[in-house]
């Protein structure tokens, strides 16, 4: 094999593994950490919509006080909340406004995960079309597809 074809296949392997693998792994990171913010704020619907039901006007229940450490904590009136708004915010509402902040933050995180969903494609897009480019400089038979299978 000459020295420019092997140059040019060494360019694009460092090419996938540099840039767009992290790329990959950082993207999925990312997306899985959005994840958890929907988990948080599906949680916390089903606690208001739990609250509601049950007409729970006061309740004892455990906090998290740091590092996994919990103390006994009675709230006397539940109808209204603190909802963790980011930064390090919180903002006090009452169950109807908390649902409806709910819900536009729950818009706004599957927008999010679509956007970081279409993000890993089009890098497992990209690192396939250079992988395809590779076997083609080192001129390898194509892959076969998979047979369909029929159930």
């Amino acid at each position: 094999m000459d020295s420019h074809r092997q140059d040019k296949i060494q360019k694009f392997e460092e090419f996938v593994d540099g840039r767009l693998k992290p790329g990959l792994v950082q993207a999925i990171a990312q997306r899985d950490k959005v994840f958890e913010e929907q988990k948080v704020f599906s949680d916390l619907r089903r606690n208001i919509e739990n609250l509601e039901k049950n007409s729970v006007t006061s309740l004892r229940t455990l906090v998290n006080i740091g590092s996994e450490v919990y103390m006994q904590a009675d709230v006397p009136d539940t109808q209204r909340i603190f909802v963790d708004i980011g930064l390090g915010f919180h903002v006090e509402f009452t169950w109807s406004e908390a649902l409806n902040y709910i819900s536009l933050r729950e818009e706004k995180i599957a927008r999010q995960i679509e956007e970081y969903t279409n993000q890993i494609a089009s890098i497992k897009a990209q690192i396939k079309l250079v992988c395809e480019g590779i076997r083609e400089l080192l001129q390898l038979p194509a892959e076969k597809p998979l047979p369909e299978r029929v159930f």
